[in-house]
C-alpha cells in the first residue's frame, strides 16, 4: 500500500478545504496565498479527481498487446524429388602380362663381343636332339657327367666352337663373366639354359683354351617331346642390357 499517496490525498483534501472557507471568508475576488508544495498537491489532487471522473479516460488507453504482429510460419522447404543419377563405372583396364619380356631386347653380334672375350671366338655349329646327353655309346671313356630329359621333354643341345685366336694360351672364365643363357625356340617364351656340371658347359666353363687350338661347348635345354625346332634365339644376360643373339 502507497501511505505516501494517501497522506497527500489528506494533505490535498485539508489545503481545499482551507482554500474553500478562505474564500467564503474574504469574498471572490482574493485568493489565498500558497506555498509551491501545497499549489502541487492541490494539482495533483485535482488531476486524480478529474481522471476518476471522466468515464471515456478509460477509453484513451490502448491495449498494444492487439498490435503485436504475429510471426509469420515459416514455410517447411519442400524437397524436391530429385533423381540421383547412376554413377558410370570406369572400365578395369586388362593389363595382359603374358608378353615376353625379352621382345625388344637388342641383337646381339657375338658371345665374346657380348662379354668382352679377349683372343677367343665362339661360333654356332648347329643343334642336336637327344634323350641324354652325352650319347651313350661313344668310343671315348665314360663321361663324369650325364644328364637325362624329363619326361615327356627332350635336349636341345646347342653347340659351339671357341678358338684361341692368338698364338698363347688363353683363360676362359665365363663364371667370372657372370654369364647366364635363355633360349627361345620357334618364338616361344625364353628358357633358361640348364645348370649342369659338364666340363663343357659353356655358361660354366672355366679352362684354359691352348694357342690356336679350338674347344667345343654346349648350352642344354628343355623343349617338349618332338618340337620341330624353326628358330632359336639366344639371349645372353650378365653384362647390364640383355642381348639376344639369332642362332637360326
Amino acid at each position: 500500500m502507497d501511505y505516501r499517496g494517501d497522506t497527500n490525498v489528506r494533505k490535498a483534501n485539508v489545503l481545499l478545504c482551507s482554500v474553500a472557507a478562505a474564500v467564503l471568508m474574504t469574498g471572490c475576488g482574493e485568493m489565498p496565498d500558497l506555498t509551491q508544495e501545497e499549489t502541487e498537491l492541490i494539482a495533483e489532487y485535482a488531476t486524480g479527481v478529474l481522471l476518476k471522473y471522466d468515464t471515456a479516460h478509460g477509453r484513451r488507453l490502448v491495449d498494444t498487446s492487439m498490435l503485436e504482429e504475429e510471426e509469420p510460419e515459416l514455410e517447411e522447404p519442400v524437397e524436391e524429388n530429385i533423381e540421383e543419377e547412376p554413377e558410370i563405372e570406369e572400365p578395369t583396364e586388362v593389363v595382359d602380362v603374358s608378353q615376353d619380356e625379352e621382345e625388344a631386347q637388342p641383337m646381339a653380334s657375338s658371345v665374346e663381343e657380348y662379354y668382352g672375350i679377349p683372343n677367343i671366338m665362339i661360333s654356332y655349329t648347329g643343334y642336336e636332339m637327344a634323350d641324354s646327353y652325352p650319347p651313350s655309346g661313344e668310343e671315348e671313356a665314360a663321361p663324369v657327367f650325364s644328364m637325362d630329359a624329363s619326361p615327356g621333354t627332350q635336349l636341345l643341345v646347342l653347340k659351339f666352337n671357341a678358338q684361341n685366336i692368338s698364338g698363347e694360351d688363353q683363360q676362359m672364365n665365363m663364371l667370372g663373366y657372370g654369364a647366364t643363357f635363355r633360349v627361345s625356340v620357334n618364338g616361344e617364351a625364353s628358357k633358361g639354359a640348364l645348370a649342369t656340371m659338364l666340363v663343357n658347359d659353356m655358361q660354366t666353363y672355366d679352362d684354359i683354351i691352348p694357342a690356336n687350338s679350338t674347344v667345343e661347348m654346349v648350352s642344354i635345354v628343355e623343349v617338349p617331346q618332338g618340337t620341330n625346332v624353326g628358330s632359336i634365339d639366344f639371349i645372353l644376360r650378365g653384362n647390364g642390357e640383355d642381348g639376344t643373339l639369332r642362332l637360326q
